[in-house]
């Protein structure tokens, strides 16, 4: 395992979150599968509280469903964290409003990270931010 791995991994994630169509999102999880590093995403819409259970399970299912975890109760509680985390850093901007976007997961050895790009507004007065959370899975 390189030292840098956790950073690439975070890279791959913040990459798959930013990709614009489902076509971009295949072709990039290709590249990353080069570099054996497991990707998947996500889309997501709704009212920022009442989505937060939603956005976890929605992660740890892509993630199973993509094997990049395995249907064990560590590794889900990784990704689940690891949502959980990159969801905390975009609450100050996103409480009490609606938010649309992606989270964007990748995995390379023990390294997991999620990414979440989300539109964060009120009708046309949108902000933007982005949030990431890593886990080291042994």
């Amino acid at each position: 395992m390189s030292e840098t791995d956790s950073k690439e991994v975070a890279r791959a994630a913040i990459e798959m979150a930013l990709s614009a169509t489902r076509d971009d999102e295949r072709l990039l999880k290709e590249r990353l599968h080069q570099f054996n590093i497991k990707s998947a995403a996500v889309d997501f819409g709704g009212e920022y509280l009442s989505a937060i259970k939603s956005i976890v399970e929605r992660a740890v299912v892509a993630a199973k469903r993509e094997f990049i975890i395995k249907d064990c109760h560590a590794e889900e509680g990784a990704v689940a964290g690891a949502t959980r985390e990159a969801l905390s850093q975009i609450m100050p901007k996103a409480l009490g409003l609606n938010i649309g976007g992606k989270v964007g997961l990748a995995r390379r050895g023990d390294h997991v990270a999620v990414a979440v790009f989300f539109g964060i507004g009120l009708l046309h007065l949108d902000e933007v931010a982005v949030g990431l959370g890593h886990r080291a899975i042994s």
